[in-house]
């Protein structure tokens, strides 16, 4: 059952929350604008760490690119991570930018030479826009490329906004049997599809996700659906231990303890991986407990330096941790020998790419389904209501989308 619509009893009129005014990663006075009929609020970070929702001018789209009818953007941990710190990594705010990546909508017109979608269709969005002429992008490893356009990372204005330009050429058809929201959900799955791609996945092999929010939570169905087993999810929330269960009834979960050290969380996790048929211990003539049956994948979700310390010990000798989840510039405490000699392979990923038809037919095709995830919605003109809850972990939430219900589908 998809969740309610969420409207803050003390929201302000729209004209009232929205003002009349254009950041700096607005699009420059000097292009065509195009007439709209409704108003272009639009969630903006500043640098000094404010939200605000402003009138973004609707520009005509150029050659290559279309005007969309946003419908649907989920936040991401990114999006409020920009707001309250203003960067990550490299990636600085120095100015007012409209935040936003995880989105899908409706074309509503097209500039030249776009011949790939046209007005009324339903799209996925790829937020990305690489240069397509670095060696990295004709490589095909688009999403490394230096020039990216990358939605809602400044100063590249982002989704949630009534309306976008975007280049048709990174817009994806959404089938009849997708929703907006699970078109807005192919976003975190790409980040998933190509995290579980790098590390390598075997059917009937253990392993371990860890994190229990988004990224881990869709990590976890597709690793199900990859036919990894067993499978565990760690968390230190219980709340989303119990989601988790509910989510996938045949993992397993382990609650991590502050109070232990990295190896001691590690040993405890391994433990799972045991066969508890007392039957089968004389058969195999040897200790279940011995490396062999750790799990060969660790994905870990979460960027935390103590949960990748724990996924090195968690992971057999020779395996496999890819690290999916964004954490801080350094980190200083891996255990660097104990990888070295037990040859375990660090992995990372940035992004994706070519992920949204695979992920459009996990999607369409009932391999997976996404949709109890969304437990949040609100409309747009709340985005800042929908960024304060996002903000608290403590609040149960697991994905929180914007949406905009409004049927316009054409221009005036």
């Amino acid at each position: 059952m998809a969740p309610a619509t969420i409207t803050s009893r003390d929201s302000l009129d729209v004209s009232a929350k929205i003002q009349q005014e254009a950041g700096a990663a607005a699009y420059s006075n000097s292009q065509k604008l195009v007439k709209t009929t409704r108003p272009n609020p639009s969630l903006q970070a500043t640098a000094d760490h404010r939200l605000k929702l402003v009138e973004a001018p609707v520009p005509e789209p150029g050659h290559g690119e279309v005007l969309l009818h946003v419908k649907a953007t989920g936040i991401c941990g990114s999006d409020v991570h920009f707001w309250k710190s203003g960067r990550i990594g490299s990636l600085v705010f120095e100015g007012d930018c409209i935040l936003g990546h995880e989105a899908a909508g409706v074309v509503l017109k097209c500039g030249e030479g776009v011949t790939n979608v046209v007005p009324g269709d339903r799209v996925a969005v790829e937020p990305g826009m690489p240069c397509g002429e670095c060696f990295l992008c004709l490589e095909g490893r688009y999403n490394l490329c230096e020039d990216v356009k990358f939605s809602g990372v400044y100063p590249y204005a982002g989704t949630i906004q009534r309306y976008k330009i975007h280049a048709a050429k990174w817009l994806h058809r959404l089938p009849h049997n997708l929703s907006f929201a699970e078109g807005a959900l192919l976003e975190p799955l790409s980040v998933v599809l190509h995290g579980i791609r790098t590390a390598g996945l075997n059917l009937g092999s253990g392993t371990v996700i860890c994190g229990a929010g988004p990224i881990g939570l869709i990590a976890l169905a597709a690793a199900r659906a990859s036919g990894a087993h067993p499978i565990v999810i760690t968390d230190i929330e219980p709340r989303r231990l119990q989601f988790a269960r509910e989510f996938v009834p045949s993992c397993r979960t382990y609650r991590v303890d502050p109070s232990l050290d990295a190896a001691e969380n590690g040993r405890r996790i391994r433990r799972l991986f045991r066969n508890d048929d007392a039957n089968t211990a004389p058969e195999l003539g040897q200790d279940l407990n011995q490396e062999y049956y750790a799990p060969r994948t660790v994905l870990e979700c979460t960027g935390v330096e103590s949960s990748v310390c724990t996924a090195a010990y968690t992971v057999r000798r020779g395996g496999t941790i890819c690290i999916i989840g964004v954490g801080k510039s350094i980190m200083n405490n891996l255990p660097f020998m104990h990888i070295s000699l037990a040859e375990i392979e660090l992995k990372f990923i940035n992004r994706y790419r070519d992920t949204w038809p695979a992920g459009i037919a996990c999607l369409s095709g009932g391999i997976l389904d996404l949709k109890p995830l969304v437990t949040h919605v609100y409309p747009l003109e709340d985005a800042v209501d929908a960024l304060h809850l996002a903000a608290d972990p403590k609040n149960g939430s697991i994905k929180i989308q914007i949406v905009d219900e409004g049927g316009e589908h054409t221009l005036p």
